[in-house]
């Protein structure tokens, strides 16, 4: 009776264990996708070409800012029907592509 109670203990603890191990690589998958960052660069893009400015000196500046800060590589095409937006920091590829 002993042996099969240790043993089931052992089988318990080994789920649980694996049950951690997936919670901890969701959360880190989780932590590691840049949301905001995305949705920061989509909002500032959207406002520059509703407020119809010249568009290259803020494109180069929010590249060269994501890049300092963020480490990230963005590159933004936006020209009069296509808007397409690239964001990769090193762990996240993002591309979008938008008709107008």
């Amino acid at each position: 009776m002993g042996l099969i109670i240790s043993i089931s203990i052992f089988i318990l603890a080994i789920i649980v264990n694996q049950s951690m191990i997936v919670g901890q690589t969701t959360a880190e998958s989780v932590l590691d996708f840049p949301k905001s960052d995305i949705q920061d660069l989509r909002s500032e893009i959207f406002r520059m070409r509703m407020a119809e400015v010249d568009q290259n000196p803020v494109i180069e500046d929010i590249q060269i800012i994501s890049l300092i800060r963020k480490s990230a590589i963005v590159y933004i095409d936006n020209t009069s029907e296509i808007l397409i937006i690239h964001y990769n920091n090193g762990v996240t590829s993002y591309n979008e592509t938008i008709r107008f």
